[in-house]
């Protein structure tokens, strides 16, 4: 292997991280979809910079891929603030929060993913951070211990969580402003891969984007992925990037017409097959497809009940008579719906 075989990747691969970059718009009339959440932020931007200070804090919170990350990076570039990222996993201490509160330059956006996950001692310490711009450190232990006022620069916290009913209440009221994202609509959907089809500079027709679009779960995220693996197999295959096209790379990777895939189906198809539609338990289901009960509550169950193919009731989750019919299956003897409970 020579030199150059070891650079070309390298090279590819430092392009396929600069175009995740480029996908990502860079400012709120770039931004497709959340119309009320844009216009919210366009107006508390405004405000700030015609009054000279910092933007309130903000909370986004709504399910993955749907532009949290992003929001946050506009915040930041049309405040012309820089931007630090974090995330709650990482700051498992008091002390981790410290370090990168002290580090902030006035005015800095500190964005912190998956913001319901931070220890505990840290959220106390945010709630100062936050109201007041300072903190409290504390020098030595037991009774020689000491705490020792810090004051920070101010900045704007731009938190993100997919699951806001986690985040302690006196968390969520430290926020001036609080956006749900919504899931996309098919129209809006289109303009996004209309968008990212243009940067990869692929040719696709309307009929071509409407098909990936209704197989995106109504997520931009799913919708840029599923686009990318469309333009793979029409370079391999060598062949225009049709609906045929779609349909046959979409089937490749086992996604089917209303977007459920490998494990979606697997799911259903146990409901079905093996419960006789339920009632059934979230362990046993679990178990039976062989994934975490965690996994199939907050990744599976959420898009399959949005769809109206399973339900979830006191006594287990139940498949509904659309999931026998996407099956092509017919009603079990003695089978119950949602509304039988």
């Amino acid at each position: 292997m020579t030199a150059g075989d070891v650079t070309e990747p390298t090279l590819e691969s430092e392009a396929e991280l600069a175009f995740e970059g480029a996908l990502r718009p860079t400012s709120l009339g770039e931004f497709v979809g959340q119309t009320k959440v844009r216009g919210q932020l366009e107006l508390l931007l405004k405000a700030a910079s015609m009054q000279g200070r910092t933007p309130d804090h903000i909370l986004l919170a709504g399910p993955p891929g749907l532009g949290k990350t992003t929001l946050a990076m506009i915040v930041a570039h049309e405040s012309n603030r820089p931007l630090r990222m974090s995330s709650g996993p990482t700051i498992q201490h008091a002390g981790d929060l410290a370090a990168v509160l002290s580090a902030l330059v006035p005015g800095e956006v500190l964005f912190i993913d998956e913001i319901h996950r931070m220890a505990r001692s840290a959220e106390e310490m945010l709630y100062l951070a936050m109201e007041d711009y300072r903190i409290d450190i504390m020098v030595g232990k037991g009774a020689g211990a000491t705490s020792i006022p810090l004051e920070l620069s101010p900045f704007t916290l731009v938190g993100a969580t997919t699951r806001s009913g986690l985040l302690p209440n006196p968390l969520r009221d430290r926020f001036g402003f609080t956006a749900h994202l919504e899931f996309y609509d098919e129209l809006e959907l289109r303009e996004v891969l209309r968008r990212a089809a243009s940067l990869l500079d692929v040719a696709i027709d309307k009929e071509a984007l409407a098909e990936i679009a209704g197989r995106c779960r109504g997520t931009p995220r799913i919708a840029n992925r599923l686009l990318r693996r469309v333009r793979d197999y029409a370079l391999v295959h060598d062949r225009p990037a049709d609906l045929a096209t779609v349909r046959e790379a979409l089937d490749l990777y086992d996604v089917d017409a209303l977007g459920l895939d490998r494990l979606d189906r697997a799911v259903l198809d146990a409901v079905l097959r093996r419960f006789d539609g339920g009632p059934v338990g979230l362990n046993t289901l679990a178990v039976s497809v062989g994934e975490e009960a965690d996994t199939i509550e907050s990744v599976v169950e959420p898009f399959l009940v949005r769809v109206g193919l399973l339900t979830r009731s006191p006594r287990g989750r139940i498949a509904t008579p659309a999931a026998w019919r996407h099956f092509g299956l017919e009603r079990a003897s003695g089978a119950l719906f949602g509304d039988d409970l």
